[in-house]
């Protein structure tokens, strides 16, 4: 099974793991970014360039490759005799729709309420509820018991249009809900989300590219393209999981030091310093 999520550029594959699974986010985020500006098509050598700047060699790339077009994320396609491969149609529209998510700092409040999600699917489509309870997890449920999961009201309209595309709505209904009692919300928000564990995933991220951007605010690196195509791709196929697993509680509702606000903060300090540069050099290197 595949999903692929996005970013203005980035975009996530799962299934697999381990270090090829690591290369195949690799060149999603840059099919993300790069591809769909001009049709969602790369040409195999522009790729192979693109990755050498990773420190990805031709024969990882290439079998990267094969195993993206084996899931339907790309599509062999030659163009002016150039052999290259496009984005499937789903994987743009996965791609597109994730835009918004990634690229915007979204928080509840605490008056808007909550959207409830309640399934029930047939002990025999066990794997039609584990992919329903994967879409509801990454689209940043939680879990409140078995078969009821919760999330902020403004997650309403990305969860339905993902589970009218996976034909999921068959086995779900949707409701707009309030709490009414009878512990304190935030303790509840504790019990439905892991939230200590998202922090960590973003201490963790600040820890991995706060360096980077101290690094960039070095004024002597501005002529270094290649080097700011590399960064963004990372810090974006590193960034580009988080808001998926963030269902953008109200700050109020929150652990105190809350990490994922310093993360945003980086990130979008990296985007401004490094998006435009990098950009340059890819378009150098078609």
């Amino acid at each position: 099974m595949t999903t692929v999520n996005s970013t203005r550029g980035t975009g996530d594959v799962r299934g697999g793991s381990g270090a090829d699974s690591g290369l195949r986010a690799l060149i999603v985020t840059i099919y993300g970014l790069y591809a769909r500006e001009v049709g969602g098509w790369l040409s195999v050598s522009t790729l192979i360039r693109l990755m050498a700047e990773l420190g990805v060699d031709e024969p990882a790339v290439r079998s990267s490759i094969s195993r993206l077009k084996r899931r339907g994320i790309l599509e062999a396609e030659r163009i002016d005799g150039r052999a290259g491969y496009a984005l499937s149609t789903q994987a743009r529209e996965i791609l597109d729709a994730g835009d918004r998510r990634i690229f915007r700092r979204r928080r509840g409040t605490l008056d808007e309420g909550w959207v409830l999600a309640v399934f029930s699917v047939p002990e025999s489509e066990r794997r039609r509820r584990h992919t329903l309870r994967s879409r509801l997890s990454w689209l940043g449920f939680g879990s409140v018991g078995p078969g009821v999961w919760i999330a902020p009201a403004h997650l309403y309209d990305e969860a339905r249009d993902v589970l009218l595309r996976e034909q999921l709505t068959e086995y779900i209904d949707l409701f707009e809900a309030r709490y009414l009692g009878f512990a304190a919300a935030a303790e509840q928000v504790a019990q439905w989300w892991d939230l200590d564990s998202l922090d960590g995933l973003y201490e963790q991220f600040c820890g991995d590219h706060s360096a980077v951007l101290a690094r960039w605010r070095d004024s002597r690196r501005k002529d270094e393209p290649g080097r700011a195509f590399a960064d963004y791709v990372r810090v974006l196929t590193s960034w580009r999981r988080l808001p998926y697993l963030d269902p953008g509680l109200a700050p109020e509702l929150l652990p105190r030091n809350w990490s994922g606000t310093t993360a945003a903060d980086l990130f979008f300090a990296l985007q401004r310093r490094l998006e435009v540069p990098a950009h340059r050099f890819v378009e150098e290197s078609r």
